[in-house]
C-alpha cells in the first residue's frame, strides 16, 4: 500500500471497508438513513417541476405513433395554436401552470383522462377570483382536444402502454380483414343471388311478384313475364356442388370468431371478437392458438377458396384435392398473417423455469405472439450466497439469448425510454412473427422515495438495463437489424454529465462526472451497507472516481479508492466510499456493455484490427518505397487518405481530417469538426469562440474569444474528445499551471 491508504486511522479504515466491507471499530458513517442519492440527481429532486415524457396519454382515437403522446408534448400543440398576438405570453405562462398542476394531480395518484384532470386542475388553479388566469385556462382547455387516460411512469404503464399500442395495431388490422371479408362475402352472395334469378324458381310468376313488391303488382301480368323470360332464359349455369360450396363459404365466413364483421362496442381500436387475444401466461397462449388453430385454417381455406371462386377460377377436378389437404403441414405466414396476434404479458419476478422454457419454445416455434416480460428489480440474489445481489435479470436475459435466433423481433428498453420507443415497438408489434418486448418498469421497491421514472433512467443511463432492438425484417446483416444508438453517449462505457457544485470558499466548482453501474447500485437501500460515508476533512487525492478504478483490477491493496458523490436531503455534497463487491459488479456489467456495442458496430474490434493491419501495411509500403529511392521514409500519417478501405472506428478521424491534424501548430486550438456529435457542451461554455457550421459541427471561430480556462473545461466536456486546447495564449492567466496539467491529455 502506497501514500496515504496505508498509514493507521481512518484512511486505513477506508482500505479495510474497500477490501472486506467491515467497518472496524466503527470508524465509517453507514448510509441507511441519510437519503443520499447520486449527485447528478440533485436536479431532480421534484419531477412534476419539470417537464418530460411523462406522464403520457394514451389517445380514445388515432394510429400509429399518434395513440401514445406525451402531456408536454400535447400542451405544445396547443400553445402552438393559440399562443399568438399581444396576450401570447399571458396564455403560454398560465397553461403551463395548467400543466404543471395536472402532472401534481398524477403524482399524487390521481387517474382518469387528460380532460377530466384538466378540469380538476383548473379548478385548483382558480380558487382565488383572476379572470385573466380563468380566460386563459379556458382557452387552452378549448385547443386540448384529444383525449384520452393518463399515465405515469409506474409499475403498471408498461402493461397499459403496450396493451394500448397493440389495440391499436389490431385495430388496423381488424379493419382491413373487416373490410376483406365483407366484400368476399358480398361477392358470393352475387353469385348466388344471379344464379338463383336465372333459375327456374327466380322466373316464377311468385318471385317475381315478390320481387316488385305490392306497390306496383297491379301494373304487371306476373304469369306472362315468366313465361317470357322462360323462353328467353338457358339453362343454370351454378351446379349444386359449386352451390353447396359457395354456401360453406359464407357460412365460414359470417361465422368466424377471429375479427367482428362490424365494429361493435368495444373500445376504439379494438376489434369486438369473441376471441380473446391478451394472456397472462405462455402455457395459456399456447393453448388457445392450438384450439383454435383448426379454425384459423378452415377460414384461411375459406378466403382462397372464395378468391378463387369470385374470379371464376376453381377447377373442381384440381382445387378439389388442394384444398383437401389445405393446413396439414401449418399455415403459411402469409396466411397467418392476416390473424390477430397473442399478447402475453409476463412479469420475470414471477416466472418459473418451467414458463422460460415454455417462453423460449414458443419464441423459436415462430408462432404470431408479442410477450412483454416485464422485470421491477433487476437485482437477483447472488448465486454465491453471499448475501449480495447481483445484476441480472430473467426478461434481460431471455432478450439476449433471443438476438441470436435470427427471426424473433427484439427490444429492450426501460420504462423511461418507452414514448421515445414508440415507433420501434409499433414495429414489433407489427412485425410478422414472434417479438420480445423485455422492459424494466423502475419500480423496484427498494428505492426508497425515489421515482420508477429514475430508476428506469438509472438503469439505462448506467448500462445496467441497455436500451436495443434486434429486427429481423430491417435487412440481411446486423448493421441493419440491431440497434444500440438509442443509449445515452452509446459510444462511451459511461456517459458523462456535467455538475456544479458550491466548495466551502462558495466559488462555484464544475466538474465532470461519468454515471456508472455503481451509481445506479447506490440507489437501492439493500447495498447501503456496500458504501461509507466519508467526512469532508478526509477527502483526498486517493479517493478518486469509480471509473478509474475500474479499467485494471489492483493485485493485492489498491493504491486508490473508488467514491462516489452523492447529495443529501439537503442537496449537500457527500462522498461515499464504494465496496469492492460493487466495483467488481460494475466491471462485469462494463464488459457486457461492450459487448453489445461490439454487435451495435461501436468500437468493433474486427473493423479495429483490420484497420490496424492496413495502416501497418501502408507504412511498411512506404517504407519499402522510399528505401527504393534512396531517402528517409516520410513521416506517416495516422491515416493515410488513400489506403483504409475498411470502416474506422468510431474514434478515429476521417483521413483528409488526420492530414490537417498532422500540419497543425502543436500550440493552437482546433476541434475535429467532422467528428462532433453537436452535443452543444462547447457552446454554452462561449458561444463566441465556440460554433456551429452548416452541418451543425462545431468549430472554434475565434480563439481569443475566451479564455484557455473555457478552452480546458470544453476539451474535459466533450463527448467525443475532440477538443484540442492548444498552448494558452495568455501565460498570466490566474490558474495557468493546473490548466495546463489538464490540457495534457488533449494536445
Amino acid at each position: 500500500m502506497k501514500g496515504d491508504i496505508g498509514m493507521q486511522g481512518g484512511p486505513q479504515a477506508y482500505a479495510a471497508f474497500y477490501l472486506t466491507g467491515r467497518r472496524p471499530g466503527g470508524a465509517l458513517d453507514a448510509i441507511d438513513g441519510l437519503d443520499l442519492r447520486p449527485a447528478l440527481f440533485a436536479a431532480y429532486r421534484d419531477l412534476t417541476k419539470l417537464r418530460y415524457d411523462f406522464p403520457l396519454v394514451l389517445l380514445d382515437a388515432g394510429a400509429g405513433e399518434a395513440s401514445v403522446q406525451s402531456l408536454s408534448g400535447l400542451f405544445d400543440k396547443a400553445l402552438h395554436e393559440i399562443a399568438q398576438g399581444g396576450d401570447g405570453e399571458r396564455l403560454k405562462r398560465h397553461a403551463l401552470r395548467l400543466e404543471q398542476e395536472i402532472r401534481t394531480l398524477v403524482a399524487e395518484g390521481a387517474g382518469g383522462s387528460l380532460s377530466a384532470l384538466s378540469e380538476v386542475a383548473a379548478s385548483r388553479l382558480t380558487t382565488k377570483k383572476d379572470d385573466l388566469l380563468r380566460d386563459s385556462l379556458t382557452r387552452v382547455r378549448a385547443v386540448l382536444k384529444a383525449d384520452g387516460e393518463v399515465v405515469d411512469c409506474d409499475q403498471a404503464m408498461p402493461v397499459r402502454f403496450l396493451k394500448h399500442v397493440w389495440q391499436t395495431v389490431q385495430g388496423k388490422k381488424s379493419r382491413t380483414f373487416r373490410a376483406e371479408l365483407n366484400r368476399l362475402a358480398v361477392k358470393l352472395s352475387d353469385i348466388l343471388k344471379a344464379a338463383f334469378v336465372r333459375s327456374e324458381e327466380g322466373r316464377s310468376a311468385a318471385s317475381l311478384k315478390a320481387s316488385i313488391g305490392p306497390a306496383h303488382e297491379a301494373a304487371f301480368d306476373f304469369n306472362a313475364m315468366s313465361r317470357l323470360l322462360g323462353k328467353a332464359a338457358g339453362t343454370a349455369s351454378l351446379s349444386e356442388s359449386r352451390r353447396q360450396r359457395i354456401g360453406w363459404l359464407l357460412s365460414v365466413l359470417q361465422s368466424q370468431k377471429f375479427f367482428a364483421l362490424s365494429d361493435g362496442a368495444g373500445k376504439p381500436g379494438e376489434a369486438a371478437a369473441s376471441y380473446s387475444f391478451v394472456c397472462a401466461s405462455c402455457t395459456a397462449a399456447v393453448e388457445a392458438y392450438r384450439e383454435r388453430l383448426p379454425k384459423m385454417i378452415e377460414l384461411a381455406k375459406a378466403i382462397a377458396t372464395a378468391e378463387l371462386e369470385i374470379d371464376g377460377e376453381y377447377q373442381e377436378a384440381r382445387h378439389d384435392s388442394f384444398f383437401a389437404d389445405f393446413g396439414a403441414n401449418g399455415l403459411d405466414p402469409r396466411d397467418t398473417a392476416l390473424f390477430p396476434d397473442y399478447l402475453v404479458s409476463l412479469n420475470a419476478a414471477q416466472m418459473t423455469p418451467a414458463e422460460m422454457s415454455k417462453l423460449a419454445e414458443v419464441l423459436s416455434a415462430g408462432l404470431p405472439m408479442k410477450f412483454l416480460v416485464q422485470s421491477d428489480d433487476i437485482l437477483e440474489p447472488s448465486p454465491m450466497g453471499d448475501g449480495h445481489p447481483t445484476l441480472g435479470s430473467r426478461g434481460k436475459l431471455i432478450a439476449s439469448s433471443m438476438i441470436g435466433s435470427g427471426e424473433v423481433y427484439v427490444l429492450q428498453s426501460s420504462a423511461s425510454n418507452l414514448l421515445r420507443f414508440r415507433d420501434r415497438i409499433l414495429g414489433g408489434l407489427a412485425y410478422n412473427g414472434p417479438a420480445l418486448f423485455s422492459i424494466f418498469s423502475g419500480a423496484t421497491g427498494n428505492a426508497g422515495d425515489l421515482p420508477a421514472y429514475l430508476m428506469a433512467a438509472a438503469a439505462m443511463e448506467s448500462r445496467a438495463f441497455a436500451a436495443f432492438v434486434y429486427d429481423p425484417s430491417a435487412g440481411p446483416d446486423w448493421a441493419s437489424r440491431f440497434h444500440l444508438e438509442d443509449n445515452p453517449q452509446a459510444e462511451l462505457d459511461w456517459p458523462v454529465h456535467s455538475l456544479a457544485f458550491e466548495d466551502e470558499a462558495h466559488q462555484r466548482v464544475p466538474e465532470r462526472l461519468a454515471f456508472t453501474l455503481v451509481d445506479f447500485l447506490a440507489c437501492d437501500r439493500r447495498l447501503a451497507k456496500d458504501f461509507a460515508r466519508v467526512p469532508r476533512a478526509e477527502w483526498n487525492g486517493h479517493m478518486v472516481p469509480v471509473p478509474e478504478c475500474l479499467a485494471h483490477a489492483p493485485n493485492g491493496l489498491p493504491e486508490k479508492l473508488p467514491s462516489l458523490y452523492m447529495v443529501d436531503r439537503d442537496n449537500v455534497l457527500q462522498k461515499v466510499i464504494v465496496g469492492s463487491t460493487l466495483v467488481r459488479e460494475a466491471r462485469r456489467c462494463a464488459e457486457m456493455w461492450r459487448s453489445l456495442q461490439e454487435l451495435g458496430g461501436i468500437h468493433n474490434s474486427h473493423a479495429e484490427r483490420l484497420l490496424a493491419k492496413e495502416r501497418a501495411a501502408w507504412q511498411e509500403q512506404q517504407k519499402r518505397e522510399a528505401e527504393a529511392r534512396g531517402s528517409a521514409p516520410a513521416q506517416a500519417k495516422e491515416t493515410p487518405a488513400a489506403v483504409p478501405s475498411a470502416p474506422a472506428p468510431a474514434s478515429a478521424p476521417a483521413p483528409q481530417q488526420a492530414e490537417a491534424e498532422a500540419e497543425r501548430p502543436s500550440d493552437e486550438p482546433y476541434i475535429e469538426t467532422p467528428r462532433c456529435n453537436s452535443c452543444n457542451e462547447c457552446t454554452q461554455i462561449n458561444n463566441k469562440m465556440f460554433a456551429y457550421n452548416k452541418d451543425k459541427q462545431a468549430y472554434i471561430v475565434d480563439p481569443a474569444a475566451g479564455t484557455y480556462r473555457q478552452l480546458v473545461e470544453a476539451a474535459e466536456s466533450c463527448q467525443v474528445s475532440i477538443i484540442h486546447p492548444g498552448k494558452p495564449r495568455d501565460p498570466n492567466e490566474a490558474g495557468i499551471e493546473e490548466l495546463m496539467a489538464r490540457a495534457e491529455s488533449f494536445l
